[in-house]
């Protein structure tokens, strides 16, 4: 590892989508920058300037100012790289790059779906998909982590609340890795990453249009139904938001919680200790579910932009700049973390960020969360042995945190038979 006095501020690379499929998430160049430069003004090649915000405290700060750093304008920082092209009207209009008063409007559609009250009935269901999907990897001596478990049941678990039928969960699939690893060369299919994205983007809006048609003459429980009958300000949705909606769902209720999954049994791998210890106290569930929360914290990055001439930690934000939160980075901050870099699942208090906080926190906490405790309670039951079988590949993206390929050798028991 390079000493801290290798690195400068001229040649920190934080927002490379390259960097990331290579290394992992930068967190030498982040722990420098919360020490030396923790609001520090960027400017890359083919990346418009932003101000990296690294620190806890300071990401809490504008998170909790709507009104003052907004989402809309700028909702992530990208590389503009060969293939991307800005476009005049944006792609989508969703929660996350919504402000008040209508992101407020818009998330209360479907919020009470995603209380502790509204996903706690959905643990049998997702407990029956868990074991289906260790069931059809017991046996083996090698698989695919991410292909054969973690994308596979937080996938099953949007579609069912979506009422999306199991013949076209494979193409939710698809359309998710396009969307989030439209630059990634293994999603492309021989086009641009604009063009991947675009593609995913509209096949998806089509399916749903087909699917709202259907629900407006027959509503059922589902969140498709949910939200093709819902109202905002007392009018029914417009269909470019309503589409958006559900492209918000899928892609955000499927991506997260497999790349947390995924993380989550890599730092048991790297950390066997931890993974003795929840096997023996199952208890620790829930503190090990919050840490690898934060171990992982699978999306890296949202930006705001200042609404008016502003300080944070004594830096002048001046109207008009963006402001970029890097969440893994806040989740590693000494000041708030005892030993940041430590995997420890029973970690007490974890004050993670990695759902965000303010206006915009997740709106499928609760169900991930739920997910990932039913997943590695079974997992410890289940899985005797574990171990790395090839290299990681991780998606190439600086948005979401995201491992494509992980093969793993185990030892995975049936499931005990109910008495």
């Amino acid at each position: 590892m390079e000493t801290e006095q290798a690195l400068s501020l001229e040649s920190l690379n934080i927002i490379g989508p390259d960097h990331y499929m290579k290394n992992g998430y930068p967190h030498r160049e982040w722990t420098y920058l919360r020490k030396h430069k923790p609001v520090f003004w960027c400017e890359f090649p083919k990346t418009d300037p932003f101000w990296a915000i690294t620190k806890h405290a300071d990401i809490i700060q504008i998170s909790k100012q709507p009104r003052l750093f907004l989402n809309g304008p700028r909702l992530l920082v990208f590389v503009n790289e060969d293939g991307f092209e800005d476009s005049p009207t944006p792609p989508f209009r969703h929660l996350l790059d919504m402000d008040p008063p209508d992101h407020g409007e818009y998330r209360v559609v479907v919020s009470r779906h995603f209380t502790p009250r509204g996903v706690s009935p959905l643990g049998p269901e997702i407990e029956n998909i868990t074991r289906e999907v260790l069931d059809d990897v017991t046996g083996r001596d090698v698989c695919d982590f991410v292909t054969d478990v973690s994308s596979k049941i937080p996938l099953a678990v949007i579609a069912e609340l979506l009422g999306v039928p199991h013949k076209d969960w494979e193409q939710l699939f698809r359309w998710t890795n396009e969307t989030i690893g439209g630059g990634d060369p293994e999603f492309q299919a021989g086009t641009t990453a604009q063009e991947t994205m675009d593609r995913s983007r509209l096949g998806l809006f089509q399916y749903f249009s087909d699917m709202v048609a259907s629900r407006m003459k027959h509503p059922t429980n589902d969140i498709t139904s949910i939200v093709a009958n819902g109202k905002v300000n007392g009018e029914p949705i417009p269909q470019f938001e309503m589409l958006s909606y559900y492209f918000l769902l899928v892609v955000a209720g499927n991506e997260t919680t497999r790349n947390a999954t995924t993380g989550g049994l890599q730092a048991f791998i790297d950390n066997p200790g931890e993974w003795q210890k929840l096997k023996r106290n199952p208890a620790l569930i829930d503190s090990a579910v919050e840490e690898i929360v934060r171990w992982t914290t699978p999306v890296i990055q949202f930006a705001r932009t200042a609404t008016e001439d502003t300080e944070i930690r004594g830096q002048k934000i001046k109207a008009g700049e963006s402001v970029c939160l890097f969440y893994p980075s806040a989740n590693r901050d000494e000041e708030v973390f005892k030993d940041p870099f430590k995997f420890d699942i029973s970690r007490n208090p974890n004050p993670h960020i990695a759902f965000g906080i303010g206006e915009h926190f997740c709106l499928g906490a609760n169900l991930a969360r739920l997910e990932l405790k039913i997943i590695f309670s079974e997992l410890a039951k289940r899985l005797d042995h574990v171990e790395p079988a090839g290299p990681v590949e991780r998606l190439r993206s600086s948005f979401v945190g995201g491992i494509k390929h992980m093969p793993i050798r185990l030892k995975m028991k049936p499931a005990a038979k109910a008495a």
